[in-house]
């Protein structure tokens, strides 16, 4: 027996022999990657760890906690121990908390420098002292004495461990030289925009910073796919306090082919968060699809609640050219798409020199201006007080004008166009939503090629009928109903009038309301003096600037209210109860996700009618409201009625220039958003529920 003993002792002396210790749940095993030392070369060893199921160890960077492994050497003469490599970590999420890190087994390879002098065929015996801390619900620090012994050869051949080795390798990141990789940081968030290699498949991108206090470990980060450059926005460790100047770390990009490369480049300071790259995953994310959405969504724009008022002012243009010249119906519906086309053209170039000045504006941006509700709030009151016949104006205001002006009336067509393109502008119609997120996040030509698209599908049914004499038959010949007819849309404008208003109180708060109802009233009152008859030219001048002041004092009272109150803030539960709802805020995004927590977010505004309607008829109806409190949704209303910088950076980072957008998170911190319809019905709100958080619970079966 004690025969049998030493032989293998000696065996094991031939062929290295590795000490392993098991100490609390991890066991620890220095390994070598060949079968002897050959002098003068450099030796490649191994700290082995094999830990317990559900235990883990730490990169070299752990994250929120945890220490990194280490070994203390005790070499001999001549040896010289390099730095452990680690390989690629994973996240390890114990919310609150993010930590990176093992689990199962992980080998962490080093170079040892040997000297030249050995001697064939003696016994060299590497040893030291292997530290780490192992943690599952609770941390331990673990300690080990490990070593090999390995004989002296000047031709050394694998080792039985050499596989551990070659797995390792896989598992360690690559230089980025293929890898286009710069990071700049703004507003809190570092952008981490790359562009892999031809070939190179990218599912998904994570990013490990290699040095403490340069991210926010346990808070999301959010990958916007492009076609060639890809971007990550990572948070900034909120500890720190002196600038990041340069990033060092792994980017790990998930996919068939998406390997971890080491990351070390300067960080640019910039102004303010660019748009997102155009995501190919997107179907607006081409512009032949872009342009047909963009189409698409402007041809329903007209049927959008926010736009019906204004269709009344169509429909009498209609009745009146259906019993004139086909020619001039035509000309009529040239001259109205030209004039959505311009309004559209001067909207784009006023949002787009305004985003160079650093401005931070999306879509509906103008109704965001106190003053620019006063103004339309003012034009729909004098709009529907011609209707009704208080005055008359040669040129008029409103393209039912052309019931009274003769061949002025394509003046009349332009501004209708014009009209229906302001009032339109609150309003995301289906498809618009992306074919405007791609748009306003390319060069200046492809928006204005979206945007024309999208005024060519608003002024389509129009200049279709223009074009058409025939269908012109089916509109009711002009007769006395007309003027009836024309009185009874006067009510429509009112009520937008009254929206207005309502908005106007939300925005400067009830005493603004009262300021405003005042100047209209004084604006009326000028509507009426200059519709009064009057037998003399010296009376008709004085009526004329007697309704130009009282119009004048009203519009400019009125636009000194515009500051005299902010919108109240929304009521609701307390922050984080299920079923209320709270007030968004993108580190209150980050908070939920890191618990675990699935967040629904509603990005809307008072002057966005679609949103309200969308709210009545489905996020506020008791089966949606039962199935968020049922899942534990936290709900999260980001409201835009007043210009909120923060909020049109999230809605760019989802592709997004305008609202309503609704964007619905699952449990898991590690996954995307899901973003749903413009337009919600209760089954739809549902459906996405239960395909993000479902299966549904047992109890409430």
């Amino acid at each position: 027996m004690r025969r049998a003993i030493a032989v293998a002792f000696v065996l094991l002396a031939a062929t290295g022999s590795a000490t392993a210790q098991r100490k609390g749940h991890v066991e620890a095993t220095l390994v070598a990657e060949k079968d002897a030392i050959e002098p003068g070369r450099p030796l490649t060893l191994g700290l082995r760890l094999r830990m317990e199921e559900g235990w883990h160890t730490y990169w070299k960077n752990p994250g929120d906690a945890g220490l990194p492994p280490r070994i203390t050497w005790r070499l001999p003469e001549g040896f010289a121990a390099g730095s452990l490599e680690f390989p690629t970590p994973r996240r390890i999420a114990v919310p609150p908390l993010m930590s990176y890190g093992y689990e199962g087994e992980a080998l962490f390879p080093l170079v040892v420098e040997v000297p030249a002098g050995l001697a064939e065929g003696a016994s060299v015996r590497l040893e030291g002292r292997a530290d780490w801390v192992e943690c599952k619900e609770v941390c331990i620090p673990g300690r080990a004495e490990i070593g090999i012994s390995l004989p002296v050869r000047t031709s050394a051949g694998r080792s039985a461990e050499a596989g551990l080795f070659e797995a390792a390798a896989r598992e360690m990141p690559r230089a980025a030289a293929a890898w286009k990789v710069k990071a700049g940081v703004a507003s809190g968030k570092i952008l981490v925009s790359f562009e892999p290699p031809a070939g190179t498949t990218v599912d998904g991108a994570y990013f490990f910073a290699a040095e403490p206090l340069t991210v926010e470990h346990a808070l999301p980060q959010t990958l916007h796919p492009g076609q060639e450059q890809s971007r990550l926005d990572v948070a900034v460790a909120q500890g720190r306090t002196e600038p990041l100047t340069r990033l060092r770390g792994l980017l790990v990009a998930e996919g068939p082919s998406g390997p971890a490369v080491e990351v070390d480049v300067p960080v640019e300071a910039l102004a303010a968060i660019p748009p997102p790259p155009a995501a190919p995953a997107e179907t607006a994310s081409r512009l032949p699809m872009a342009l047909l959405f963009a189409f698409v969504g402007g041809l329903i724009l007209n049927l959008m609640p926010c736009v019906l008022p204004v269709l009344s002012l169509k429909v009498l243009g209609f009745v009146k050219q259906a019993g004139d010249d086909p020619r001039r119906a035509f000309r009529h519906g040239l001259v109205f798409t030209a004039g959505v086309l311009v309004s559209f053209w001067v909207l784009l170039g006023v949002l787009l020199a305004l985003r160079a000045g650093g401005q931070q504006i999306g879509w509906g941006f103008q109704l965001q201006s106190p003053g620019f509700v006063v103004f339309l709030s003012f034009l729909f009151l004098l709009l529907a007080l011609n209707l009704f016949g208080v005055f008359e104006v040669g040129s008029s205001l409103v393209a039912a004008g052309n019931l009274h002006a003769g061949r002025e009336g394509f003046a009349h067509s332009f501004w209708n166009g014009a009209l229906a393109t302001i009032v339109a502008t609150p309003c995301t119609a289906p498809f618009m939503g992306s074919a405007l997120g791609y748009g306003l996040s390319q060069p200046a030509v492809v928006s204005l090629a979206v945007f024309t698209a999208l005024a060519l599908g608003m002024a389509a049914p129009y200049l279709l009928l223009a074009t058409n004499p025939r269908l012109l038959r089916f509109v009711p010949k002009p007769g006395p109903w007309m003027e009836g007819f024309k009185q009874l849309m006067g009510f429509f404008l009112l009520a937008t009038t009254i929206a207005l208003v309502w908005l106007f109180g939300r925005q400067a708060g009830p005493d603004g309301m009262a300021i405003l109802l005042a100047g209209l009233l004084l604006a009326g009152l000028g509507g009426w003096v200059f519709g009064r008859p009057s037998a003399s030219y010296a009376r008709r001048v004085l009526r004329t600037a007697l309704a130009a002041v009282l119009v004048a004092v009203g519009l400019g009272v009125s636009l000194t209210a515009g500051g005299a109150g902010t919108k109240a803030p929304e009521t609701g539960a307390a922050p984080g109860e299920a079923g209320s709802w709270e007030r968004w805020s993108q580190a209150r995004v980050d908070e939920l996700r890191a618990e675990g927590r699935p967040v629904f977010v509603d990005f809307t505004a008072d002057w966005c009618l679609t949103c309200q309607v969308n709210a009545k008829v489905a996020l506020e109806t008791p089966p949606v409201a039962a199935r968020f409190k049922e899942y534990g949704v936290a709900m999260l209303k980001a409201d835009w009625t007043r210009r909120d910088d923060d909020i049109t950076r999230a809605l760019a980072s989802y592709g997004r220039q305008g609202v309503p957008v609704y964007v619905l998170y699952g449990r898991d911190p590690g996954t995307g958003p899901r973003l749903l319809p413009e337009v919600l019905t209760p089954g739809v709100v549902l459906r996405h529920l239960d395909e993000v958080l479902g299966p549904r619970s047992a109890s409430a079966r």
